[in-house]
């Protein structure tokens, strides 16, 4: 058949392709969410048992989505000791627009100057909270394509998510993930194994040029977002089990092929209902299912449900979060750690809790695991993958080092500043009075970033925009890893090509400015 691939093809491609490192950025302040429910005056628990939210990250007129992945780009480069020209394509993921021409990724270049490697493929990828995942799975299939040069693909997503006064307001959040894609990965994509939904829906979206705030339809995004869940998995079963079948193995998918199972998460307690809802599609499947004991014990009167009709069924809500209860402690409350602290990310929000997972795991913990993730943006577009961990956890192995990457997360929330929620709102203000604004300074501290950030120091008449660097060299106990794991480890080559090594400095400059528009 056309575009077939012969059967003996399939071993030619790169083996176990997948994220080798990863990075996370969170901003360094934060609004405490009971605080919040006080100030805005709600219910106590509206957003702390309602939402499952306990703090807020945000960034002030000092960051944009520019400084936000030049900031984890180069973080990911100096903590993993890599040379800029050993990446031969970097994609952004997000859905803050600033400007309607000219992609983040252009701008992120300016990293890659030194290097003079300017061979890089891949631009930017917007459809709300799904961009990263489609950034991911290009920088996948350029790895396993008659394209690939041999060189990693760098992949980036990246938001700042926030919204105007109201109901909506407590489930913003920022930062920003970037994820180092090749072969031989401690992270490995199972091959072929990807369920996805797409179609057209005004759930959450962005029309107004001007400003920062979306459309919000709540009960709609909800319905799109279970629904697409549901779908996903329904696909994703399929796959999976047409695969066991030509492998010969007789056997039924369902949530226990799951390690871990991670999701885009808009607000903790969505997370919550979505793993009971898998409980429910594999309850809703089972052709037999066991209701005297095990997990679908007691669950006999949901029998025949309509799977479209439970979305805001709260006695099918309630029966299947208690059955999941034990699962969801197991399987999926390790991931919102970043979620529960700094808010939805939007395109990061997914890998922000992936991330969270491999930090509070050891690597014998997480070794020869599957891990389920559910990524979805609104319009909307989900995919429902697996990921599949290597078995060597030994010391020094690339599942250590990612893990050893990762297990500082926790001590960088703790380390982040509380302000009150009078703060926040002036900073939500002051974004929004600013916003896309021509010949502007920005008003926000530079000294309460974290050290190694990079920050917007003007915006010219043109709108061009320029940055600097906050330096390194603080008396930070945090940057004090980073600068001895830049100094003391191995330089990582690219996959197939051997590059030159860029030599590592413990520290940059203050004043190292750059722009995203005419040097």
């Amino acid at each position: 058949m056309p575009g077939s691939l012969p059967a003996n093809y399939v071993a030619a491609w790169p083996k176990d392709v997948g994220i080798i490192a990863m990075e996370v950025y969170i901003p360094s302040q934060y609004v405490d969410q009971t605080e919040l429910e006080e100030f805005d005056g709600v219910g106590a628990g509206k957003y702390t048992i309602g939402l499952g939210q306990a703090q807020m990250g945000f960034c002030s007129d000092r960051e944009d989505i520019n400084s936000l992945c030049l900031t984890v780009v180069q973080q990911l480069m100096e903590r993993n000791c890599l040379s800029y020209d050993s990446v031969g394509r970097l994609e952004v993921g997000t859905e803050t627009i600033i400007d309607k021409s000219k992609s983040v990724k252009t701008v992120l270049m300016q990293l890659f100057e030194e290097s003079g490697n300017t061979d890089v493929e891949g631009i930017d990828t917007t459809n709300a909270c799904y961009g990263g995942t489609a950034a991911l799975f290009n920088a996948v299939n350029w790895v396993e394509s008659s394209s690939w040069d041999g060189r990693y693909a760098l992949v980036v997503a990246g938001d700042i998510a926030v919204y105007a006064t109201g109901s909506a307001r407590p489930t913003g959040g920022a930062g920003a993930v970037a994820m180092l894609v090749g072969p031989n990965a401690p992270l490995a994509f199972d091959r072929g194994l990807r369920g996805t939904h797409m179609q057209h829906a005004y759930d959450f979206y962005k029309p107004d040029m001007v400003s920062e705030y979306p459309v919000v339809d709540g009960k709609l995004s909800i319905q799109c977002y279970l629904s697409a869940l549901d779908r996903c998995y329904s696909v994703y079963r399929n796959k999976i089990q047409a695969q066991w079948q030509r492998e010969g193995l007789e056997r039924n998918f369902n949530l226990d092929e799951f390690g871990y199972m991670v999701f885009h998460s808009p607000y903790c307690k969505l997370v919550q209902k979505s793993l009971a809802r898998l409980l429910l599609n594999d309850f809703l499947y089972h052709p037999s299912p066991n209701t005297e004991s095990g997990p679908f014990s007691g669950l006999e009167a949901f029998r025949d449900v309509k799977i479209e009709d439970t979305y805001f069924d709260r006695d099918v809500e309630k029966a299947f979060m208690k059955a999941s209860a034990e699962m969801f402690e197991q399987k999926t409350k390790a991931s919102l750690l970043i979620s529960n602290q700094n808010g939805n990310m939007y395109t990061p929000s997914v890998y922000g809790c992936l991330a969270s997972v491999l930090a509070q795991h050891t690597p014998q913990q997480v070794a020869g695991q599957r891990i389920g993730v559910f990524s979805y943006g609104s319009g909307f577009a989900a995919t429902l993958y697996s990921i599949k961990v290597t078995q060597d956890a030994t010391p020094g192995s690339a599942l250590d080092k990612l893990v050893s990457s990762l297990s500082d997360l926790k001590a960088r929330l703790d380390s982040r500043r509380k302000v009150a929620p009078g703060v926040f709102a002036d900073n939500m203000k002051l974004r929004e009075d600013t916003h896309h604004l021509a010949n502007y300074i920005p008003q926000g501290p530079v000294d309460e970033l974290f050290p190694g950030t990079w920050y917007l120091t003007r915006v010219d008449e043109k709108h061009r925009r320029y940055y600097a660097r906050r330096s390194l060299d603080e008396d930070r106990p945090l940057e004090a890893g980073l600068a001895d794991s830049v100094t003391a480890a191995e330089h990582i080559p690219s996959p197939v090509k051997k590059m030159p090594r860029i030599p590592a400095s413990t520290a940059a400059p203050e004043a190292v400015a750059i722009s995203n528009g005419n040097h």
